[in-house]
């Protein structure tokens, strides 16, 4: 069977990526996508505020350093002085140069002087009966190697002391009444109790008005141990207590 040249053939088109129809051209490769954005990792700019608190915490923490270190400074000095000054009082009551220590070889405690024995004690106003209370601790009153037990001063360990007492009376009208103060001792191996010093008053005053009488004793007394002192009056309600105007006490020669 031969064909038929008469027939129209319909028309075929080629198309690929290539403008130059003679040349062979190779598939394109695919695009590569976009890479992602990089982060801006750079620090933000600090506002003004932020900056001056951080600045107001620098010098807040530098002025704190300076002031511990001066306190430091100011600790070991007083703590030098303090030392420095037990150093000259012990030097000064032993009265021993250290050269001479070297040489007798006595230690430091044998050396040591020996504490004076005294007591003062000033008026107490709450009290109620006799013999009179007094304060041992606050103001101007004190004890030492002297106990205060019992209103009343007890004597450790004997000899010769020196014992005062003084009380005002006053009052704010006269009814010629006999003033009494007496200062007395007591101890447990003898009964009774002895009396040491005492003080009557008489006419002392005149007429309807305020009057005052000062009553002092003192006087050296040979004490024995466990010996206690106590002073009575004649009426408590006529005794002013300031520490200044009623007081007791003794101490040691």
């Amino acid at each position: 069977m031969q064909p038929n040249s008469n027939y129209v053939y319909p028309q075929i088109f080629w198309v690929d990526g290539c403008t130059d129809a003679g040349a062979s051209c190779l598939p394109a490769p695919p695009e590569a996508p976009f890479p992602p954005p990089v982060p801006d990792r750079r620090r933000k700019p600090r506002n003004n505020r932020e900056r001056r608190s951080v600045g107001f915490l620098v010098m807040f923490l530098l002025i704190l350093v300076a002031f511990t270190g001066v306190g430091l400074c100011i600790f070991k000095i007083f703590r030098l002085e303090k030392e420095l000054d037990e150093v000259r009082e012990s030097a000064s009551a032993e009265h021993i140069p250290p050269a001479l220590e070297k040489f007798t070889g006595e230690s430091e405690q044998s050396l040591r002087k020996e504490v004076r024995k005294a007591a003062h004690l000033t008026g107490n106003p709450a009290q109620r009966d006799l013999p009179l209370e007094w304060e041992p601790i606050s103001g101007h009153a004190y004890t030492s190697g002297i106990q205060y037990r019992n209103r009343g001063l007890v004597i450790s360990e004997p000899g010769l002391y020196f014992v005062y007492s003084n009380v005002l009376f006053r009052g704010s009208a006269c009814d010629s009444q006999v003033l009494s103060h007496v200062v007395y001792k007591r101890n447990p191996n003898s009964p009774g109790s002895l009396v040491l010093m005492e003080d009557k008053g008489i006419n002392y005053c005149t007429g309807q008005r305020m009057w005052a009488r000062n009553s002092y004793l003192g006087a050296l007394f040979k004490l024995r141990k466990m010996d206690s002192l106590h002073v009575n009056v004649s009426k408590i309600a006529l005794v002013n207590f300031e520490e200044s105007k009623t007081f007791f006490g003794l101490f040691k020669l």
